[in-house]
C-alpha cells in the first residue's frame, strides 16, 4: 500500500509538471478541503470542495486513486486575473434513492490532491484527507424566546454530538465545531458551547410566521451534519 501511495505522489507531481510548466517550487494553496455533509433531517449528502489561492487560472482534483474529479480553466477577464475563493457543492442525493455505499465508493477515503496554475504561471499543489466519519446531527434543537434590553430575541440549544451518524455508526468522530444558521444569520461556535443567543436585531427585524434554521456538528475530519428546525415570531 505505501508503494501504491508514493507511486501516485510521484504521478500526481509529473501530472503537475506536464499541466504548469517546470519551476523550482510549488506553492500551497492556502485552503484546500474536500468534506462530506450529511442532512439528517432531510437524508442527502453530499461532497464539497472548499479552496482559496492567490490567482489561479487552472485547477485539477485528484482522488486517491488518481482519477481526476475536477478540472477548470479560467477563460475570458479570468484567464489573466486569474481567481482566489472557490466553493462548489456537490449533488445531494437523498440515500433512499441513491445507496449510501455506491455513493462513498465514489468517493474513497484518503489523500486527495489538488494541483493549480497560476496567472503568472507557478504552482500550487495541496492535499486533503477525506475520511468517511460522519458525526451525528445535534438533535433535539430547542428555542426559547428570552427577553433582551430592547425586546425580546430567541436562544436556539442543542445537546452535545458525541456519537456518529446512524448512516455509519462505526465512525471515530470528535466534533470541534457547530454552527449555527438562522436565515442571513451564521455563526460558529466552540464544541464547548451548545447554545447560541440570536442578536435581537436581527431577531426583530424577522417577519411574523414561521422561519427555518439549521445546526451544524462539526468533526475534526471537516465533515458536518445538519439538523434542521424550525420557530415562530408573532
Amino acid at each position: 500500500m505505501k508503494r501504491n501511495v508514493r507511486t501516485l505522489a510521484i504521478f500526481l507531481l509529473g501530472a503537475a509538471a506536464l499541466v504548469l510548466g517546470t519551476r523550482a517550487r510549488a506553492d500551497e494553496f492556502s485552503i484546500a478541503r474536500i468534506y462530506i455533509e450529511y442532512n439528517e433531517s432531510g437524508n442527502d449528502l453530499g461532497f464539497h470542495v472548499t479552496l482559496d489561492g492567490e490567482d489561479w487560472t487552472r485547477l485539477q482534483i485528484y482522488d486517491p486513486n488518481g482519477t481526476k474529479i475536477a478540472d477548470l480553466t479560467a477563460k475570458g477577464g479570468y484567464k489573466n486575473l486569474g481567481l482566489t475563493e472557490l466553493f462548489f457543492e456537490g449533488a445531494e442525493p437523498n440515500l433512499a434513492e441513491f445507496p449510501l455505499e455506491e455513493l462513498l465508493a465514489l468517493f474513497p477515503e484518503g489523500e486527495y490532491t489538488f494541483i493549480g496554475k497560476t496567472a503568472d504561471g507557478g504552482q500550487l499543489i495541496s492535499t486533503s484527507t477525506l475520511s468517511h466519519n460522519v458525526p451525528a446531527g445535534p438533535s433535539p434543537l430547542s428555542t426559547a424566546v428570552s427577553p433582551s434590553c430592547n425586546g425580546d430575541t430567541i436562544v436556539v440549544s442543542w445537546p452535545s454530538v458525541e456519537d456518529p451518524a446512524a448512516i455509519l455508526p462505526d465512525g471515530d468522530i470528535n466534533v470541534v465545531e457547530y454552527q449555527v444558521i438562522v436565515e442571513k444569520f451564521q455563526v460558529t461556535v466552540p464544541a464547548s458551547i451548545t447554545s447560541v443567543t440570536v442578536p435581537e436585531e436581527f431577531y426583530q427585524s424577522l417577519a411574523p410566521g414561521v422561519h427555518d434554521f439549521e445546526v451544524l456538528a462539526i468533526d475534526v475530519s471537516g465533515n458536518q451534519t445538519i439538523t434542521e428546525g424550525t420557530f415562530v415570531t408573532e
